[in-house]
């Protein structure tokens, strides 16, 4: 469960190493009542802050990039009733059609990914879970 001010790794090699959500653009909405806390999982698309970054990299710190959430340390129900998460809370940079911006993809990424339409970060990945 991603919300907003969450950090999380970045999963590829555009050259950011942390990310710090600011608002989740696809996905569920938590609470009650008006105040409704947007909440993302594996698949949802957010819009994050670079918080870290390499020195010879695109990227620079404090920059705005669209991202998409590839693993959640809260677990992930599957219609089959098995639970999936993992370690880290991660995400792959994107651009405006949903393409990866980076070549490489870097640990395991969920399953979740192909049903809603990332099947680039899937190929790209080295691990499907």
């Amino acid at each position: 469960m991603i919300t907003m001010y969450s950090r999380m790794s970045v999963a590829d090699n555009t050259g950011a190493r942390e990310l710090q959500c600011i608002q989740v653009l696809k996905g569920g909405a938590a609470g009650h009542g008006k105040k409704r806390l947007r909440v993302g999982g594996v698949g949802d698309i957010a819009i994050c802050s670079v918080k870290d970054a390499l020195p010879a990299s695109d990227l620079k710190k404090g920059e705005k990039v669209r991202v998409v959430i590839v693993r959640t340390k809260y677990p992930t129900r599957r219609s089959d009733g098995t639970y999936v998460r993992f370690d880290s809370n991660a995400a792959v940079i994107i651009d405006k059609e949903n393409n990866p911006k980076g070549t490489r993809v870097f640990g395991a990424v969920a399953r979740e990914l192909r049903e809603k339409n990332f099947a680039k970060i899937i190929s790209l990945a080295e691990e499907v879970w």
